[in-house]
């Protein structure tokens, strides 16, 4: 196992940011830690470093329990949000630090540094300054830096944080190529949904210093375990129980409790449900069935690749669909109009703080 975290807590005064942790990284894993701003992964992040000590629990890296070791003892490799370069050192000169700091031979250093130049694809820069070059090759400067010393463990937080939108693009690509290649345990602290589905193998969703859900970017978009989980992953729609949205039969997620013809009129409605409703999962017919809703069309919003339409419901809510270019053409929608839309799929999860009360 890359690394286990086992019942660690971290309080700072009154706010408990980690509480109770449990997790196991696979040895070569590429893993985000997502989760809203105050959720915990970075805090999470530092205790694996060694930059914040435990309160309780142990956390072990490479089967060696690290809990107290110094940073120095650790063999991590640590990549900050804004780089964190020397700004007076060229690039060379940044990838060799940590190298020249272990009294390593100069002439293996050279050879190192080169070698990571070149994997970081900035080949014939390595005399420039940090002032010289754009963001993301100054990212690239400092995870070449974090490699140098060939870590054990390489942990990123917020790596592409302080980029404009396309080179963040950009970098995702080549961060999963660059872990192919170095095949080092790998984990990344993000807010940002889209980054980390598109490069961990695993994701970690935290929420409130506690994991809510381990698993790969398809099982927690598919199989959310909880409600917090389905609104954080992806867009979605929520909306209290209304009739010809819940299956006949079926689970409430989150509780014990199950539901035959649930809100038909012979059970109470429990006012913690709620249904969880994917836009692509909205099937909008120009014809009644048996269990479609009545919805009218408030707004339609081209976005290219897509379309977007705001569908009101009778009770006043807004419930948004998403069509591909031909269904848009097909349907043929206006604003205002009347159509009628049946679930392709619904999750129900009860949630005391979704509670109507």
């Amino acid at each position: 196992m890359g690394i286990a975290v086992q019942d660690v807590s971290k309080q700072f005064g009154s706010f408990r940011a980690i509480d109770n942790v449990n997790l196991e990284i696979k040895t070569g894993s590429l893993v985000a830690l997502l989760g809203p701003s105050g959720s915990g992964k970075s805090t999470l992040l530092r205790m694996i470093a060694g930059l914040e000590q435990p309160d309780t629990g142990q956390i072990y890296l490479v089967g060696e329990d690290a809990t107290y070791r110094k940073v120095q003892e650790r063999h991590i490799g640590f990549v900050f949000q804004h780089y964190a370069l020397f700004k007076h050192l060229t690039v060379r000169q940044n990838v060799a630090f940590a190298l020249e700091i272990r009294k390593t031979p100069k002439n293996r250093i050279r050879h190192r540094v080169e070698e990571l130049i070149d994997l970081v694809q900035l080949t014939g820069m390595g005399d420039r300054y940090p002032s010289q070059l754009s963001g993301g090759q100054r990212q690239r400067v400092a995870l070449a830096r974090a490699l140098a010393v060939q870590p054990r463990v390489l942990l990123l937080d917020e790596p592409f944080g302080a980029l404009d939108a396309k080179v963040r693009k950009e970098l995702r690509t080549w961060l999963r190529n660059l872990h192919q290649e170095v095949n080092v345990t790998t984990v990344f602290v993000t807010h940002d949904q889209e980054e980390a589905m598109e490069v961990a193998d695993e994701i970690v969703i935290m929420n409130h210093g506690r994991v809510e859900q381990v698993g790969s970017a398809a099982e927690i978009y598919d199989n959310p375990a909880s409600s917090f989980v389905m609104s954080f992953i992806g867009p979605v729609n929520v909306l209290p129980p209304v009739s010809g949205l819940l299956p006949r039969n079926g689970k409430i997620l989150g509780s014990d409790a199950s539901w035959d013809h649930y809100g038909s009129g012979d059970r109470p409605i429990d006012p913690s449900v709620r249904v969880f409703w994917r836009p692509q999962d909205v099937l909008i017919q120009l014809q009644p069935t048996d269990n479609s809703v009545t919805v009218r069309v408030e707004r339609i919003i081209h976005l290219g690749w897509e379309i977007q339409a705001e569908l009101g419901l009778e009770t006043g809510q807004l419930v948004t669909a998403h069509l591909s270019r031909d269904e848009y053409d097909r349907l043929q929608l206006q604003r205002h109009q009347t159509v009628y839309v049946t679930p392709k799929q619904v999750k129900v999860f009860a949630d005391p703080a979704l509670s109507l009360a």
